[in-house]
């Protein structure tokens, strides 16, 4: 069918394979309250600046408040023939309220039309994912501070390294979602100015007020040229951005719950609410939530990149290739809501097994560097050569089986006969977590201190107003 919107321009209608490339109705439908919204504050500008009437605004405002209505209570149709959201809300206005319709698109285009509605529904995503971001950083400051004395091995290449407190070990992933949040309201701030009025791409003739619609619409401020208006997408991209870097931090947990919830670690007791069963193996407790979460990392990772091929080859202004950036944006961002939710949902619910995080810490001569560390302040050695006398006692442990603790006194004066009693003090996994007193340390009175911190700054992010 001939799609009338576009005019006398084009005398019959794009066959059928047209038709489905071109269409966007499917997935942007969902621009529908951005849409409106926008429409709405155009309007009342074109009225207040006698572009139309008072009359035909309100006609205007009256129709466009019925089809968000309709649209809401699923009673509106939407067809594939009129392309994408724009055209088809436009159409019904027309049937609601006639020829005065066509009066709502003076002074605009598609062009920076769907430029506002994309920003805005980023933006409203934005708010969205933020205080997801808190939510979850809230569950793992609330769970470090429960497990502030907890004892379980760190880890550097999978290896033991040195003992740390569980605590400590959830406050990293609070420090990574701090600088997540701070990158979502840094792309809100960048993204938070007006497109609408920049038209198809050079401006208008007609006496608008760019400033007006701004703060309508709760931007900072429009647009300052035209042709970037309409072709900048480096907002989603900047979002696209924060939100891979964000799922690269619920891959990396996730991975985590994966492994140590393995029978070989047993650190953590998976809830049954998020891991399934086997259909075959009646034993097995999967970590499928966790497994869905590190998995779709890639999906947001790909939108990210797949929108920056589409963008990288564009002249200005709008090209139709533009019509790319929403489906993977909506994807990924819908797939980050979902994975912060299932993480939240994880941390809060799954409980450690203590014993074994305890009893894993003891091994691997975890406690190696606090004899090192022991050489170098009581017995005066440098440290280099402390390091090379803890590694012939590391090994001498290893020849016997023993940890570094079951060693005898005088086998270690064999390695060095500076080396007294004193130094199976430092020897504990309890004793080596408490001396990590430095700024940053794992120790449980740097946990306790830091988790006071954090709820008063997460107390002050919750409850602040959204950034212009």
């Amino acid at each position: 069918m001939s799609n009338r919107m576009w005019g006398g321009r084009f005398g019959g209608g794009p066959d059928d394979i047209m038709e489905e490339i071109n269409a966007s109705i499917g997935f942007d439908q969902r621009l529908f309250a951005q849409d409106i919204r926008g429409s709405m504050a155009h309007c009342a500008m074109l009225a207040d600046k006698a572009i139309i009437s008072k009359d035909d605004a309100a006609a205007i405002t009256d129709g466009l408040g019925k089809i968000l209505a309709e649209i809401e209570a699923g009673d509106f149709t939407f067809t594939r023939s009129l392309e994408d959201i724009h055209m088809n809300i436009e159409a019904r206005l027309a049937e609601l309220i006639g020829a005065t319709a066509g009066r709502l698109h003076t002074a605009r285009s598609r062009n920076d039309q769907v430029a506002t509605d994309f920003r805005l529904y980023v933006r409203d995503t934005i708010d969205h994912l933020s205080q997801q971001i808190l939510a979850l950083m809230r569950v793992l400051v609330a769970k470090a501070e429960q497990h502030a004395d907890t004892i379980m091995p760190g880890f550097t290449h999978l290896q033991p390294a040195q003992p740390v407190t569980f605590g400590h070990h959830l406050l990293a992933y609070v420090e990574m979602l701090s600088r997540d949040y701070g990158r979502f309201i840094d792309a809100r701030k960048r993204l938070n100015e007006n497109p609408l009025g920049a038209a198809a791409l050079a401006g208008t003739s007609f006496p608008i007020d760019r400033h007006q619609t701004a703060a309508a619409l709760g931007f900072a401020r429009p647009t300052r040229n035209s042709m970037d208006s309409v072709s900048a997408r480096d907002f989603a991209l900047e979002t696209l951005s924060a939100a891979a870097i964000c799922a690269t931090h619920l891959s990396r947990l996730a991975e985590e719950i994966v492994v140590f919830a393995s029978p070989n670690f047993g650190f953590f007791n998976l809830p049954d609410a998020y891991s399934t069963g086997s259909s075959i193996m009646p034993q097995k407790r999967n970590p499928d939530a966790a497994e869905l979460v590190r998995a779709k990392s890639g999906r947001i990772i790909g939108a990210l990149t797949g929108l920056m091929i589409v963008m990288k080859g564009l002249p200005l202004a709008y090209s139709k290739d533009m019509q790319e950036d929403k489906e993977g944006t909506f994807n990924a961002l819908d797939s980050l809501s979902l994975c912060l939710a299932a993480m939240a949902g994880m941390m809060e619910t799954m409980t450690p097994n203590t014993d074994a995080m305890r009893a894993a810490a003891g091994r691997g001569f975890s406690t190696a560097t606090d004899l090192a560390d022991w050489l170098v302040r009581e017995a005066g050695l440098p440290f280099r050569e402390a390091h090379h006398v803890t590694g012939a006692l590391v090994a001498e442990a290893e020849k016997q089986g023993v940890e570094l603790a079951e060693l005898s006194l005088d086998e270690m004066q064999k390695a060095d006969a500076r080396i007294t009693d004193g130094v199976y003090a430092v020897l504990s996994v309890e004793n080596s977590v408490a001396s990590r007193t430095s700024h940053g340390g794992t120790a449980p009175d740097n946990v306790r201190a830091a988790v006071a911190a954090w709820h008063q700054e997460l107390s002050v992010l919750e409850n602040q107003e959204t950034p212009a």
